[in-house]
């Protein structure tokens, strides 16, 4: 596993070939982009013109945001899903081989049966489309009881819940997004990120929990830095994820405003900053 920098996830906003510095200057290994921007440039200079910068950086993908609003009307869906095949054909072309995205925990129009089936009506497409180019596909589950009891029908919440949901689209290249705060929100020990294996990983999200609040209290834009506060245990989770020889990226996604109010640099160091002192409790 390597640590991982995700710009948008620290409020970054910069062009690829500035995320690249970015990413090089504070010590990170790899970089999450942004597939349509990464066309854009192909198109423009060439792929290689992406993979130049890269190479020269010493930068390993991380991954692309999944560019379908699969949650959207049908329109949008369907016109998203007609771009795919060509991202996902340049993803693999450039060894960028892995995508996620979150499954909302709960919902106002569909009870739970219904929000199932409409999950794998919109998500089996992605996933076949994804799994044609070799690409891996996370699904991430949203632990904070604060947000279902925002809904009238709660929905998956849970590991277990966002791995029958990967199994069920039936690709065989879907797996999981773990971010140690659904763990913990999700009252799941770091402990059974044991029980999966590499191949069931796709990204790794790390973070901490706001001091004072419980994990049934906890809001899912409010979280800090990881080993910030201690709620969530980094350190074990970290372990867990070396035991099963993950070998993919590890992100900071704190949702911090503090952070996002940072400039760009310093906003990346202090996430790499972060991911040091957490590889450093882990003893890795």
């Amino acid at each position: 596993m390597f640590p991982n920098l995700s710009p948008g996830a620290l409020g970054i906003e910069v062009p690829f070939s500035e995320a690249v510095q970015l990413a090089l200057r504070c010590g990170f290994g790899g970089l999450d982009v942004s597939i349509a921007e990464l066309q854009r440039i192909a198109a423009a200079q060439g792929a290689g013109a992406v993979t130049q910068q890269m190479k020269e950086a010493g930068l390993q993908y991380g991954v692309w945001s999944l560019p379908v609003a699969y949650r959207a009307d049908e329109d949008s869906w369907r016109r998203d899903l007609e771009e795919l095949p060509a991202r996902a054909a340049l993803a693999s072309s450039l060894g960028a081989d892995r995508t996620s995205t979150y499954i909302a925990p709960a919902d106002d129009q569909r009870p739970y049966d219904e929000n199932y089936e409409f999950h794998l009506a919109r998500l089996r497409p992605i996933a076949e489309i994804l799994a044609r180019n070799g690409i891996r596909f996370g699904l991430e589950w949203v632990g904070p009881k604060t947000l279902r009891d925002e809904k009238r029908f709660p929905f998956i919440h849970t590991m277990e819940g966002a791995q029958q949901l990967a199994a069920d689209l039936g690709t065989g290249r879907v797996g999981l997004l773990v971010d140690i705060f659904h763990l913990f929100t999700s009252h799941a020990d770091v402990s059974t990120v044991r029980s999966l294996t590499n191949a069931q990983v796709v990204n790794v999200h790390v973070n901490d929990a706001i001091a004072g609040r419980s994990a049934d209290e906890q809001i899912d834009n409010e979280r800090t830095l990881p080993a910030e506060t201690g709620l969530t245990d980094v350190a074990g989770f970290l372990q867990a994820l070396h035991a099963i020889g993950y070998d993919g990226p590890v992100t900071v996604e704190p949702f911090s405003q503090r952070i996002r109010a940072l400039p760009p640099a310093e906003a990346a160091q202090a996430a790499a900053e972060s991911l040091q002192k957490s590889w450093q409790l882990a003893g890795l």
